[in-house]
């Protein structure tokens, strides 16, 4: 977070360098004070803390706002009015702030139209875009890639008697596991009730089996600590390149995870 604020805050002090300092009075760089505004309102809308956001995309706007201001009075000064200095800080601050309002909604709507709505994972249709991408990735370098699926067994049961508010915890506290142990570039989604879907790059059959244990291990611990008696299955399946389609591997996952079943039965 400071890290950020402290980069921003360099490109802020550049653009007024650069514009008024450096370019012949010929020249207008005054929208490149768009560009700290619109960098922080996409980062913010990111973010879970929305309140820490709202302070954030404020003070990043009016520090612009101000820092052009200034610099275009330095300029001129001491001929330059204060009262225009104050008018000018205004409006570009106000300016600047619905800018920045404006984008981070565009940027919420975009990220939520690409997540599940319960969970806040990814959903079918940002799996589906990220594949892609891994896929085209894995052709070019010939490193596999491998789908994991992860279902609740029993959760209708459990959904019927403790409750949808419960079942509702469960699932939020399995994808938050779920993530937690993923790395960044891996992708964790939901896509049906109870059906998690994980794509781990540069992963082979056999490091996906290690994974797919250790992955359960760690979201049937939290149940335990919750007092939910819930158990995990998982499937797999693994592929280089760009020959299977999304359905194509769902399937796949879920044969195994029905001989995973099987077999624990036995």
């Amino acid at each position: 977070m400071f890290l950020r604020s402290f980069l921003i805050g360099i490109e802020v002090i550049f653009i007024t360098v650069l514009n008024y300092y450096m370019s012949s009075s010929f020249y207008s760089l005054d929208v490149l004070y768009c560009l700290p505004v619109i960098q922080t309102a996409r980062f913010e809308a990111l973010q879970t803390n929305t309140s820490s956001g709202f302070y954030t995309l404020h003070i990043v706007a009016i520090s612009c706002a101000i820092s052009w201001s200034v610099a275009e009075a330095a300029v001129m000064w001491p001929s330059f009015p204060s009262g225009a200095l104050l008018m000018n800080i205004l409006t570009r601050g106000v300016t600047f702030t619905i800018i920045a309002r404006v984008i981070a909604k565009l940027w919420k709507q975009k990220e939520s139209g690409q997540k599940d709505a319960l969970t806040g994972v990814a959903n079918r249709q940002e799996l589906s875009s990220r594949l892609e991408d891994i896929q085209l990735k894995s052709k070019v370098s010939g490193n596999p890639y491998s789908l994991l699926y992860i279902n609740i067994d029993g959760f209708r049961r459990f959904n019927s008697v403790s409750g949808h508010q419960n079942g509702d915890e469960v699932l939020k506290q399995l994808a938050n596991t779920l993530s937690e142990v993923t790395k960044s570039h891996d992708v964790v989604s939901r896509i049906a009730s109870d059906e998690f879907f994980i794509i781990l790059t540069e992963t082979d059959e056999n490091l996906i089996k290690q994974l797919a244990f250790q992955f359960c291990r760690a979201a049937e611990k939290n149940f335990i600590q919750n007092g939910w008696k819930l158990t995990l299955s998982y499937g797999y399946t693994t592929e280089i390149g760009t020959q299977k389609s999304l359905e194509e591997l769902i399937r796949l996952a879920g044969r195994h995870l029905q001989l995973n079943r099987n077999s624990t039965e036995k």
